[in-house]
Formats: structure tokens, C-alpha cells, sequence
């Protein structure tokens, strides 16, 4: 049978499909890494992790007979795409299946710090209510102009559930696209006419802090920050400095630069909606992505074929 490395957590249903197919080495176990790939780095052929352990360099130079990375996540930042290109190692991930449930995280975000969720909901559980009277007003979700930075399949999906709140929507990307939206070539000149800006760009080095201090300035004292990308893309420092100056009205945040370590200053913020990486995390969702990277493996093993390569690896599929 061939042999998988499997980098951090599978679901049952993943490792009983697994198990079939392949001998299933789980990283988790494993006491001693170096001896470990030492004695079968040469026998193991496939290896599944996800978008936030990726492959360590140390790793994959330690897998020389390596033929597919079956990543469980969108995200591949944390996956040496260019290595795995020039020695012929394609990689797959999960797009598709999990559209609607970040799409919906994001929503869920701008309501919950538009409308003050989490501040109305401590106002309740303190007794404050009773006593005080009624809460502060919140502002409305409705009719706001929105940016949405990254407009891929998340992205357009993002686009399409915001019409139910009739937003005015536009974005930018690293090209124009077919879309019945408006298109920015300029980052800061969209958050300054942008009241929220959504970001679901994909993390990497060509994102590294590209909402820094001009964009979030740009944004301003009333706008509202969401972040369901990943957490490199923000710079946090200065999303924080700003937040703390009122120079930035509100984030709401699924992801973080060293998640999962989230700053003190974040936890401590009124104005500030904070999830632990929770963008896809349902048990529908997640058993479809779990679904997708066990049929990227089992395609490949059976017809060297895959069914979602990342896009640097498309000329690498086979018809």
C-alpha cells in the first residue's frame, strides 16, 4: 500500500477512507520527526494537512519520492507551491464546498459590529437592561457601501448574500473581472469610499500587511474592518493603534497573524468581534472539505488525475 503523512487532524470518516488505500503515518504521534522521516522519508508518497500547518521545508526535502500534497483548506500559503511545481509534486486543495459558510461568517461579522452584538448581549447577561434602561443605539446594516478586498469564488459570494442588505458592493483584485461591480486598481482609494472593507484576499507574500496604516485610515473613525482571509493580510499593530485611537470605528475578526494567540489589547476592545478561525468551521461544511481532500488522494492514486489542483498545478493535471 502506498504511504501518507497526515499533518495535523482528520476527521473518523477521513481516516477510514484513508486507511483503505493507504498506510497512514499521523504526524501527531510521531515523538521523533527527524528519526521518523530518517527511517521512511523515502516510502512515503502523499501527504494531507491543511491551510494552517502546511508542509515544513524540512519535511518535504525529507520526502524525495513525494507525488501529492491534499491540502484540507482554501488557503495554501503554508505550502511551498513553487518547490512542489519544479519537482513535479502536485497539490490540491478545497475551494468550492466552502463559499457559503465564510461568505455567511463575513455577513455574520459586519451585523454583529454594525449592529453592536456582542456589547447588547454582555448589556443583557449584566442586568444592565433592567437597571439602566434601554441599551445604546447601534447603526444600521442596511444600504452600506462595502469593499471587498480579494474577489475570488469566497469573494463573489460574499458579493451575492450582501444583496440582500442592499449593499453597494465593489472591489479590488489583482485584475478587473467579469463582474457587475465596481473595480479599484487602488486598495486605499476603495477603503476611503468604503463604509465596511471585507477582506478575503489570500494570504502569501504578495498580501503581507496590505491593509496597513494608509488603508485603515482611509477607512476611518466610522468604518468597520473584517477580516476572513487570513490574518497576514492586516497589519496588526496598526489595525490595533487605530482601534485604541478611534482612528478605525470597528473590526470584526475570524483570523490573526500568530492565531491561535490573539493580542490582549484585541480581547480587551469593545468594538472589536473576535472568532477563532471559525470562517467554514460547520459540521456540513467541514465533512465536505474532509470529503474533497480523500478523493483528491484517492483520484490521484487511482488515475494520477485530480479533481481540484491548485491553480499553479493546473497544467500539472492530467485530462
Amino acid at each position: 500500500m502506498a504511504e501518507l503523512l497526515l499533518i495535523g487532524d482528520a476527521t473518523d470518516a477521513m481516516l477510514r477512507r484513508l486507511d483503505e488505500s493507504f498506510v497512514v503515518h499521523r504526524m501527531q504521534r510521531i515523538d521523533d520527526l527527524p528519526a521518523f522521516l530518517s527511517e521512511y522519508g523515502e516510502r512515503i508518497e502523499y501527504v494531507a494537512t491543511n491551510g494552517h500547518d502546511g508542509v515544513r521545508s524540512e519535511i518535504m526535502t525529507a520526502l524525495p519520492g513525494l507525488k501529492l500534497i491534499s491540502c484540507y483548506g482554501v488557503g495554501y500559503d503554508t505550502i511551498d507551491v513553487r518547490t512542489c511545481v519544479a519537482r513535479g509534486i502536485m497539490v490540491t486543495h478545497t475551494p468550492g464546498v466552502l463559499n457559503d459558510e465564510v461568505a455567511t461568517t463575513a455577513v455574520m461579522l459586519m451585523l454583529a459590529c454594525r449592529r453592536d452584538l456582542i456589547r447588547n448581549d454582555a448589556y443583557v447577561r449584566a442586568g444592565r437592561w433592567e437597571a439602566e434602561g434601554n441599551a445604546p443605539l447601534g447603526r444600521t446594516a442596511d444600504n452600506r457601501k462595502v469593499g471587498i478586498l480579494g474577489f475570488g469564488r469566497i469573494g463573489r459570494t460574499i458579493a451575492g448574500k450582501l444583496g440582500a442588505f442592499n449593499a453597494t458592493v465593489f472591489y479590488h483584485a489583482r485584475s478587473r473581472k467579469d463582474v457587475p461591480f465596481k473595480y479599484y486598481a487602488d486598495l486605499v482609494e476603495m477603503a476611503h469610499d468604503a463604509e465596511v472593507l471585507i477582506c478575503i484576499t489570500p494570504g502569501g507574500s504578495g498580501t503581507h500587511k496590505i491593509v496597513g496604516r494608509a488603508v485603515i485610515d482611509a477607512l476611518g473613525p466610522q468604518g468597520t474592518l473584517i477580516n476572513v482571509g487570513r490574518g497576514s493580510v492586516v497589519d496588526e499593530t496598526e489595525m490595533i493603534a487605530a482601534l485604541q485611537d478611534g482612528r478605525l470605528g470597528w473590526a470584526g475578526l475570524d483570523v490573526f497573524e500568530a492565531e491561535p494567540r490573539v493580542p490582549a489589547a484585541l480581547r480587551t476592545m469593545s468594538n472589536v468581534v473576535l472568532l477563532p478561525h471559525v470562517g467554514s468551521a460547520t459540521v456540513e461544511t467541514r465533512a465536505a472539505m474532509g470529503d474533497l481532500v480523500v478523493d483528491n488522494l484517492l483520484q490521484f492514486l487511482a488515475s494520477a488525475t485530480v479533481k481540484t489542483p491548485v491553480p499553479e498545478c493546473a497544467h500539472m493535471a492530467k485530462a
